[in-house]
């Protein structure tokens, strides 16, 4: 029974991990506040679903549909904003979701053998959520480097516009600030 059980929850944390990260696009927000809308509906409709189950199954259920709005709801954010941030929020919402599923799925068990899911199931989170950390900060990181690229690549178009005069000079300088973002 402990094998199913481990086996149960490492496909649901799979499947949960192996839903196609949203990619950053134009959304409107007429298209994102109908989205918000349609996946409200999913939950209410998912979470009626579970109403016909009885004990931990039920429990198992409600935790599946809260977990699959969660991310629903983080994966639009990130498709609205296209910010790294909320990429990590995905990433963070699918490991916090598929705890809490495996975890409801360990009160099957008892004694030992629960003791072992539960912490089997954290162990599974806590290297998920330290996967969606390190993801932001290699995020953090390359900007820093695309900034410092950006700003010394500017110092030399400066340099060379220095050799210019008049209005040759300041042609120069306004392509230099244009390629590199600055105002």
């Amino acid at each position: 029974m402990n094998k199913h059980l481990k086996l149960k929850s490492s496909l649901i944390l799979a499947a949960m991990l192996a839903l196609p990260m949203a990619q950053a696009a134009s959304v409107t927000k007429t298209d994102y506040s109908a989205t918000k809308t349609r996946i409200a509906a999913e939950y209410k409709t998912d979470k009626t679903g579970c109403a016909s189950l009885a004990g931990n199954a039920k429990d198992i259920c409600v935790e599946q549909a809260k977990g699959k709005q969660k991310v629903a709801l983080a994966e639009l954010e990130y498709s609205y904003t296209g910010k790294p941030a909320d990429q990590t929020k995905v990433q963070v919402a699918k490991a916090e979701s598929a705890y809490a599923v495996a975890k409801e799925m360990c009160d099957d068990l008892a004694g030992n053998p629960k003791d072992v899911c539960v912490k089997e199931a954290k162990a599974v989170e806590v290297k998920a959520l330290a996967d969606a950390r390190m993801g932001k900060e290699i995020s953090a990181a390359q900007t820093d480097a695309a900034d410092a690229k950006r700003d010394a690549d500017y110092k030399v178009a400066v340099e060379k516009c220095d050799a210019l005069a008049g209005d040759a000079k300041d042609s120069c300088l306004s392509a230099a600030k244009a390629r590199s973002g600055k105002n």
